[in-house]
């Protein structure tokens, strides 16, 4: 066996986009990482983001929330209009619930509080990266393509959500989540626990979160949202999707 079929079958080297003000920081996640066996580049602000973002492929992206006159909160938003790359959101007080319950609504993969464990970071980063790889796999190897349910198609391959006009509806990663849960299970009641397990939020944040997605899905899928007929609520109990669902 030569070099280069050792080199051709290691798994490839992950590469972090690491967004942090702090230079201390940015050494400290750079050099801890990187003995690690991933690639780390920098930035410390949306201007060096985003020129980091197209200078290269990244894998994942880790997203402090307090960037000094910049709001981490719109850089995310700014990402996620343009990318499915994974995020973890780092923030800096435990108290700063409320941001990390936006920053997982707007798409956040995960998050972890400062000050961390390295080593719990490496964790959630690995456990992210697989969490997103196997999720790709079956919609590329087995499984239904699309799912139908009255005027709609959700394409599972380009997890888009289409209208019978062809019209295209964007869908956070939340969203997308949810949707899937209730086309998987349609007509059967969830139970915000299983719908919390299903979008892949947090333990840590409280199950009044599905509350707020279950809106904003509505306000997409349905006529009316303040009666809605599409995802409909079994007081005390969770969510039913009521519409049949054809897959293929």
């Amino acid at each position: 066996m030569t070099l280069t079929d050792i080199e051709d079958r290691a798994p490839p080297t992950k590469r972090v986009l690491v967004v942090d003000d702090d230079p201390a920081m940015q050494r400290m996640m750079s050099d801890y990482l990187g003995s690690n066996g991933m690639r780390v580049a920098v930035a410390a602000n949306t201007f060096e983001m985003s020129r980091q973002l197209s200078a290269g492929s990244f894998n994942i992206v880790l997203l402090d929330l307090r960037l000094g006159q910049e709001d981490g909160l719109d850089l995310l938003r700014d990402l996620r209009g343009k990318s499915d790359l994974p995020v973890i959101i780092m923030t800096g007080h435990r108290r700063d619930e409320v941001d990390r319950v936006v920053g997982l609504e707007l798409g956040a993969d995960d998050y972890v509080t400062k000050p961390f464990s390295l080593r719990e970071l490496l964790a959630r980063i690995r456990v992210v990266l697989r969490r997103v790889e196997s999720a790709a796999r079956p919609a590329q190897e087995s499984g239904p393509v699309r799912s139908r349910f009255g005027q709609w198609t959700l394409d599972r391959r380009s997890r888009r959500l289409m209208q019978a006009d062809g019209g295209m509806v964007a869908l956070t990663k939340g969203e997308y989540g949810l949707l899937l849960a209730f086309v998987d299970a349609p007509q059967r009641t969830l139970t915000r626990e299983q719908l919390l397990h299903a979008t892949r939020v947090h333990e840590d944040v409280f199950d009044r979160s599905i509350d707020v997605q279950i809106l904003r899905l509505r306000r997409k899928l349905e006529g009316d949202p303040s009666q809605p007929s599409v995802i409909v609520t079994e007081r005390g109990v969770g969510y039913i999707f009521a519409l049949a669902v054809e897959t293929d």
